[in-house]
């Protein structure tokens, strides 16, 4: 058979060889690495025989695929470990996820801290075994006969599922068998320094109407090192967690009279506020024009879009005047109506509409998480009418702007085109059309990006940017939306160069994504310790006694007057407290004034980041923190 290696090397090996033989003939040190295969593009068995002629690339752990393999193996040996240890338990499904892997038992009691150590152990032991993983295919009949004397009830429900010519592939390891699709390392020895983390609920197939199991969460790394520096990222994010800082720094609450709708206190106003007002700048410098559509409309501009159809589960609908209305979740009907209300020529094309739009959308409340899963947001909506010989110059235009608002808050990039999903509207020479315009303007300002097969928006291809916080964990925030639909459905026009009317295209696109999530990437990226431009409090005045308090009182009137946001701490407390408070509240400048610094008209200034930075004339310090505001210098740190 010939064998395609990823140098584009073609091999001739014996037909029926695996990959790890293959990688054997190779070196004895990839074959000890090699984990997994991809052959011809998909994820594969090392340990099964190959026939005939392949693309074949082996996966390591340094390859997303290998960790995937080696975790996915990891899931099942935890599987294994919960039904030697609990004989009554019900295994059901077990996945390899980002950094990780679960799996959802059923069972009577939850399991305890205590009951997370013992199962440890028991891995460990499986480990220790080297069980060889064997796979083997049942027809659909057989499987659920099978399954049903091992009873496994959710097993029998999840075969019942499939055709009925359907051959259902298993998993053997020791005496433990599980339904699975796979692919497996070849043996539980190879997947060592297993942790496991947490425990919580699940509902069976996510559906709120089954019953409630116990989802298990764990890791596993190839090399205790890199576990260990995994668990540290993870003690730092807690730390960083942006509801504990949220509230902690006086930013923000959720109320169970509110579930998933933020309240927002008077220092997280502050903060928003200051980034919105960053967001007016950076969008009429690159000519939006900013509109505001109202929050509830009839439900036949609803039907009209595709909403009513594809997205009525998620949506909050009232009556009014015995008449279906609907809360938006979204913003672009209303720019189209803003745009219909007159016509337009090619020469106001592209046409930028940008809103801060307050949307509703239903989410389970189990899914609801701080500021990140929200039923109440603001989207920093754009929405850009266009002729479609403008697509490839409006879609760098828009990543150029995306460049500069994360190139200012140190956030990294990376960029995935999602593809036209099962559940669309629009024909495929449309999508397709569509898609190679969005691929064409990222290939032409040398942007890399990875291909989401199947994830775009029911009416239109899109480039989602996920960003790279300081720990390096990624959050989709910025999305580009190609939408040939929409102007259609609308029946929108404009008069071009040719005098015909013509039907425009559509960029949906936002920046922050919604404005109460990217507040919770910076409070998390910046551990709350914002720049000094974002900061609800940029100065604390500290009076070392009561009567420095009227001199300090004066200085928060000057630095006010040149719209620095400060507060005086007035209180009798000692000096070395109301430090460690300012401290504790992350703000960026103390000011300490006592007898001497009013003698000689100058203030002790202390710096978030670098300490003492000694005496100087309030006129200096005024000239070096409103530098530092005005060019939005990022100290964070």
């Amino acid at each position: 058979m010939q064998i395609k290696l990823p140098d584009g090397s073609v091999h001739e090996y014996q037909d029926g060889m695996t990959a790890l033989d293959i990688a054997e003939s190779i070196s004895p040190r990839l074959r000890k690495a090699t984990l997994g295969a991809m052959i011809d593009g998909k994820r594969a068995d090392v340990f099964c025989p190959i026939h005939g002629d392949h693309e074949l690339r082996l996966l390591t752990f340094d390859d997303p695929e290998g960790r995937w393999t080696y975790r996915h193996t990891a899931s099942h040996m935890m599987a294994q470990a919960v039904q030697k240890l609990f004989p009554n338990v019900k295994v059901t499904i077990g996945p390899a996820i980002e950094d990780g892997f679960y799996y959802d038992f059923d069972i009577d009691e939850p399991f305890t801290p205590d009951d997370l150590v013992k199962i440890e152990k028991e891995i460990e032991n499986i480990q220790k075994q080297n069980l060889p993983l064997e796979r083997f295919e049942l027809p659909r009949a057989e499987a659920i006969r099978y399954m049903s004397e091992r009873k496994e009830p959710y097993k029998v429900e999840l075969i019942n599922d499939l055709p009925e010519d359907a051959i259902i592939s298993f998993y053997k390891q020791g005496d433990f068998v599980d339904l699975c699709a796979g692919p497996h390392v070849e043996s539980t020895g190879k997947v060592k320094n297993v942790k496991l983390m947490s425990v919580a609920g699940a509902y069976w197939r996510g559906n709120e109407k089954n019953k409630m199991l116990q989802r298990i969460y764990g890791t596993a790394f190839e090399k205790k090192a890199d576990l260990d520096a995994y668990l540290t990222r993870l003690e730092e994010a807690k730390k960083r967690d942006h509801r504990k800082l949220g509230r902690e720094l006086g930013l923000f609450a959720m109320r169970d009279e509110a579930p998933g709708m933020p309240f927002f206190l008077p220092k997280g106003m502050v903060l928003r506020n200051t980034l919105i007002d960053y967001w007016h700048d950076v969008h009429k410098k690159w000519d939006y024009l900013e509109i505001s559509t109202p929050q509830i409309m009839r439900r036949s501009l609803w039907e009209t879009s595709g909403h009513w159809e594809h997205y009525k589960d998620n949506m909050y609908t009232t009556v009014i005047d015995e008449e279906d209305f609907a809360i938006k979740p979204m913003n672009c009907p209303g720019s189209i109506l803003v745009y219909d209300l007159e016509p337009h020529s090619y020469r106001e094309l592209p046409l930028r509409y940008g809103e801060l739009g307050r949307v509703h959308r239903h989410e389970l409340s189990g899914a609801l998480h701080g500021l990140f899963r929200v039923r109440c947001f603001t989207q920093d909506d754009a929405h850009i009418l266009l002729a479609p010989e403008q697509i490839k110059d409006e879609v760098v235009r828009i990543a150029q702007l995306f460049d500069e608002v994360y190139s200012l808050f140190e956030l990294p990039y990376t960029i995935e085109l999602s593809t036209m999903p099962e559940d669309h509207i629009g024909s495929v020479e449309d999508w397709d059309t569509a898609t190679k315009a969005l691929s064409d303007a990222i290939e032409s300002i040398g942007k890399a990006y990875v291909i989401n097969p199947g994830d775009g928006a029911f009416y239109g291809p899109k480039l989602d940017f996920h960003i790279q916080d300081s720990l390096g964990r990624t959050w989709q925030c910025g999305t580009i939306q190609l939408d040939y639909q929409l102007p259609g459905r609308f029946d929108l026009e404009y008069v071009g160069a040719d005098g015909e009317k013509h039907c425009p295209v559509m960029i949906h696109r936002v920046v922050f994504g919604s404005v109460e999530r990217f507040i919770g990437v910076l409070i998390e990226h910046f551990a709350g310790k914002f720049p000094t431009w974002l900061s609800p409090v940029q100065v604390k005045v500290l009076p070392l006694t009561d009567r420095n308090i009227p001199a300090a009182k004066e200085i928060e009137k000057k630095l006010d007057a040149l719209r620095i946001r400060v507060e005086t701490d007035t209180r009798n407390e000692k000096i070395g407290f109301k430090i460690r408070e300012a401290q504790m509240q992350k703000i960026p400048y103390m000011l300490v004034i006592g007898d001497k610094e009013v003698e000689n008209n100058v203030v002790a200034v202390r710096s978030r980041g670098e300490g003492d930075l000694g005496t100087m004339p309030l006129e200096s310090f005024t000239e070096r923190i409103l530098k530092e505001i005005n060019d939005k210098v990022n100290n964070g740190n």
